[in-house]
């Protein structure tokens, strides 16, 4: 009987990071087209999930506040 040894168990367990990675992509493929195309950043946060984010978000400042007028 033949036997792969290590080298047979290292493949497998490639080839599964390989077919989970693929799973993700495909999982997450058009919400990251869809923020790509915005040109917001996309973060990956674990199988199936992502953070995305405007960078616009860092140009904006809060507005000074008007004293009301008390008559």
């Amino acid at each position: 009987m033949y036997s792969q040894g290590t080298k047979g168990i290292g493949r497998i367990k490639s080839r599964i990071r390989e077919l989970v990675s693929w799973a993700d992509r495909e999982i997450c493929m058009e919400p990251d087209e869809f923020a790509i195309y915005r040109g917001w950043t996309v973060a990956r946060a674990g199988f199936g999930a992502r953070t995305y984010r405007d960078p616009r978000f860092d140009q904006l400042t809060l507005t000074s506040r008007v004293p009301e007028e008390v008559s």
